[in-house]
Order: C-alpha cells, then sequence, then structure tokens
C-alpha cells in the first residue's frame, strides 16, 4: 500500500468517496454535485486543505482530508483530519493506521504544526475503536455547531 498526496485528476473518486462515507455513518445523502464543487475547491487553493489516499496495486482505495487550525494558544497550526473513507473490503488491514502514522510524522518532522485533531460522529463506535487503538485519546471537549445545512 502507499500513501500519497491526492491529485487534481483523482477529484471524482475522492467525491464518491465522501458520499458513500456521509450515508454510511450519517445515513446523510449528499448532493454529488456540490460535494464534486467542494472537492474540487480543496485542489484549487490549498489554503483550504490538502488530500491524500491510499493506493493498493494501482487501486485508490481510501482518501482523507486535512484542514488546518490556527491556535493562538501554540501559535502555531493544528492539523484536522476529517473526510476519512476506506474502502469496506479494506477495513481492518491496517489501511487508517498507514494514513494515521504519515499524517503523524508530517506533523513531527514539521515546526509548522502543534498537534493532530479529528471529530467522530458519537454513535461511530468502530471509528472511536480504531482511533483508540492507533494511540488518539477522545478529549474533554464536547464539539457544538451551529450549520445552515
Amino acid at each position: 500500500m502507499i500513501f500519497r498526496e491526492a491529485i487534481k485528476s483523482e477529484y471524482k473518486i475522492i467525491a464518491g468517496f465522501q458520499k458513500k462515507m456521509a450515508l454510511e455513518t450519517e445515513n446523510f445523502n449528499l448532493d454529488i454535485e456540490t460535494v464534486l464543487k467542494g472537492v474540487k475547491a480543496v485542489f484549487k487553493k490549498f489554503e483550504k486543505g490538502k488530500y491524500y489516499i491510499v493506493e493498493d496495486d494501482g487501486k485508490v482505495i481510501a482518501s482523507l482530508l486535512i484542514t488546518y487550525e490556527w491556535s493562538d494558544w501554540r501559535n502555531n497550526k493544528i492539523i484536522w483530519i476529517q473526510s476519512v473513507y476506506v474502502l469496506p473490503e479494506y477495513r481492518g488491514k491496517g489501511v487508517f493506521k498507514l494514513m494515521y502514522s504519515e499524517i503523524k510524522k508530517i506533523v513531527s518532522e514539521s515546526l509548522d504544526f502543534s498537534g493532530i485533531r479529528l471529530y467522530v460522529d458519537k454513535t461511530n463506535l468502530i471509528a472511536q475503536k480504531v482511533y483508540s487503538k492507533i494511540g488518539m485519546q477522545s478529549n474533554h471537549y464536547l464539539l457544538f455547531e451551529d450549520m445552515k445545512l
């Protein structure tokens, strides 16, 4: 398996993964045209974030998005892992562990980042178990939001 930065021509694969992930984890049917535009926007403006993928024998089997949060407490950026998707037939085979270890390496080798965060739906117990197994901890914060849609 190979972890690498995604290229713009893979935007349809990534958008398809996002549509599947939303349906699977939150029973939310995303509008594919909106998602396609959203994925393309990341490739157009690097400050929005960056996609990474995992390939197995030339096939894209997983993707994730990193975005950035500024922390005045740390005077530095924090990487947020978002939009994680692994094809079902590759789950339980260390794909997310590979992705996380590579992102962790990026953070540890750069003075530009102070850490890694992600959020998970509180009902997604499988993902929570995966994150705990690789050494991530839940924290004392609750996430609140006020979303238009």
